[in-house]
């Protein structure tokens, strides 16, 4: 079993910056992927961001240039900058350690005003 509990959300100006931080309750050394998920209200959940267990990182193309996703030992944060109304969402931290073994944080909101 791994913990993740999100924190750093909250309501940021168009523009602006937050940073939020995941913390598992493992070292993320035995976590094979880590990323960060978005679920706008009435929308379906969307893959924001990815990292591997060796770095790697991916992003959508719709946060690209503007988010980063990092890790240390059991951290993963996203900083997100140049914030938009349409970023407004809960952010969800997962974690992927085998196919069987998913894990899902409990959700941050982050709301962008225009």
């Amino acid at each position: 079993q791994v913990q993740l509990v999100e924190s750093g959300g909250g309501l940021v100006q168009a523009g602006g910056s937050l940073r939020l931080s995941c913390a598992a309750s493992r070292s993320i050394s035995i976590i094979n992927t880590m990323a960060w998920y978005r679920q706008a209200p009435g929308k379906q959940r969307e893959l924001v961001a990815t990292i591997t267990r060796g770095g790697s990182t991916n992003y959508a193309d719709s946060v690209k240039g503007r988010f980063t996703i990092s890790r240390a030992v059991n951290t993963v944060w996203l900083q997100m900058n140049s914030l938009k109304p349409e970023d407004t969402a809960v952010y969800y931290c997962n974690a992927v350690v085998t196919s069987r073994e998913i894990f899902w944080g409990q959700g941050t909101q982050v709301t962008v005003s225009s």
